[in-house]
């Protein structure tokens, strides 16, 4: 079975995001599993720079305004990559999608579509080598694959992932004749909406079936409270739309191996936290206490995160007796409550702005539990990096955090089977009594240890959510 796995992101080469982590780790399960598959992305200059045994397999004369060429190449993992060497649409660094002043970049319409045209004319061995049976497009930057697909009537099926409703892929009407789509596709039934053009809906309409990271963000997108705008849409399709749970890549998150923490450990041998802890605290200027539960963010810091919420109780967190540590960046207005705390409370409150990969590592092995209190999470992977590494995570009931957490209720702590804390509504009063919840078990020791250890244990790589790909994809090839 070929697969071609289209895609903006693929850790290690370019990450905004989670999307970027699915894409570097589910291609490679999904090859344990027998398939072959190929990632087509978007050639950025860390994408190139970040290939190996680079060779063009296709020379194009003109790409929206300008030539492009098709480099084939194998990321430090083995993944095989075909890039789309186009320096006058990506030849450009820093965020792919928005400026340095976070506006959008003004050709995200041309680039991304003429990135989804030639992921369609590649599937079908139009520009490359072979042709694919299967083409797996990701969110609205890839969604209009999946339509020129079907407007050249080729015999490849195609799969919509939406790892994030919120982000659609909107653009004026005056953009159809620039990409080549007729006017007669601009409809409600096509890529009509709201008076604008959604590439994401478009991938919805188009595509043989639509997944999205999760079972329960499956269920919660069909509503019109959690399907911003697309509820109904949705619902209509619900024969072809399906949940499938993220996973992560147990080699790039593994606390035995990681070179990023001070001291390693596992499921079996889990005294190497505690020193992960110490290190912690004495890298972001934490006051050095073994017995204080420390809590961690490591997220985007935005109302979505639930974030503005938790900015106000930092100082019932630092009263109650535990520290925080973020990583993170965002809304300069939670941004701040979270700086102003850390100048409050400077021994128990560390803030450090931006992204720093080997520091998330060590967060997630150095502390006690991590703060998820998210309104809406299509699935997460932060929660399945912090159980891989025995961080308790304390999350909204919602979409994959439901779905991969097992809240410490009485009776999951009777069965010895809690993995985290959840809660809802989304609401200061609700998280303050479950971080009130979490203080009361940390307090007793053989119950924490106990979460702790259900975390170690707990599955949260790709093994069996590759499987469920690959029976989608014979569903639709009827093999």
């Amino acid at each position: 079975m070929r697969i071609l796995m289209v895609a903006s992101e693929c850790f290690p080469l370019i990450k905004t995001g989670g999307l970027a982590d699915v894409v570097g780790a589910l291609p490679l399960a999904l090859g344990k599993e027998g398939a072959d598959v190929t990632v087509f992305l978007p050639g950025f200059p860390a994408v190139l720079k970040g290939l190996s045994g680079k060779k063009t397999i296709k020379e194009i004369t003109s790409l929206a305004g300008g030539p492009a060429k098709l480099i084939s190449g194998k990321t430090d993992r083995g993944l095989s990559v075909i890039a789309l060497d186009s320096p006058h649409l990506f030849s450009f660094d820093g965020n792919p999608y928005q400026t340095k002043t976070g506006e959008d970049r003004p050709d995200n319409a041309i680039k991304f579509a003429a990135f989804s045209k030639l992921a369609a004319d590649l599937a079908t061995g139009k520009l490359g080598p072979k042709a694919f049976n299967i083409l797996h497009a990701h969110d609205w930057q890839a969604g209009l694959a999946p339509v020129y697909l079907n407007l050249a009537e080729a015999n490849v099926k195609s799969v919509l992932t939406i790892h994030n409703l919120a982000f659609q892929g909107l653009f004026p009407y005056s953009i159809l004749p620039k990409i080549g789509i007729a006017d007669r596709h601009y409809t409600n039934d096509g890529l009509e909406y709201w008076d604008q053009v959604s590439f994401l809906k478009g991938g919805i309409i188009y595509s043989d079936h639509t997944t999205t990271v999760s079972p329960s963000y499956a269920l919660e997108i069909q509503s019109d409270a959690g399907g911003m705008g697309f509820g109904g849409l949705l619902k209509s399709r619900q024969q072809s739309l399906s949940g499938i749970l993220n996973g992560i890549d147990l080699e790039v998150w593994n606390p035995e191996t990681d070179p990023a923490i001070a001291a390693s450990f596992s499921a079996t041998s889990p005294n190497g936290k505690a020193k992960n802890k110490t290190a912690l605290q004495k890298k972001m200027g934490l006051r050095v206490s073994g017995s204080t539960p420390l809590f961690c963010v490591i997220s985007r810091l935005t109302t979505q995160k639930g974030l503005d919420i938790l900015g106000d109780l930092t100082d019932h967190i630092v009263l109650s007796g535990g520290q925080l540590a973020l990583l993170g960046s965002g809304d300069s207005a939670i941004e701040n409550k979270f700086r102003d705390a850390a100048k409050k409370h400077p021994t128990e409150v560390a803030v450090q702005i931006g992204y720093d990969e080997p520091l998330a590592h060590l967060i997630q092995a150095g502390s006690d539990a991590i703060f998820i209190p998210s309104r809406f999470e299509p699935c997460g992977l932060t929660q399945l990096c912090a159980m891989r590494y025995g961080t308790v995570p304390i999350a909204g009931r919602v979409g994959g955090l439901n779905d991969t957490i097992i809240d410490a209720s009485p009776a999951a702590l009777a069965k010895s089977a809690a993995t985290g804390l959840l809660f809802y509504d989304i609401t200061a009063h609700n998280l303050s009594a479950t971080i009130d919840r979490a203080f009361s078990l940390y307090k007793t020791p053989k119950t924490w240890s106990e979460i702790r250890q259900n975390c170690l244990s707990h599955p949260v790589g790709w093994r069996r959510s590759a499987k469920a790909y690959l029976d989608l994809y014979a569903d639709l090839l009827e093999i």
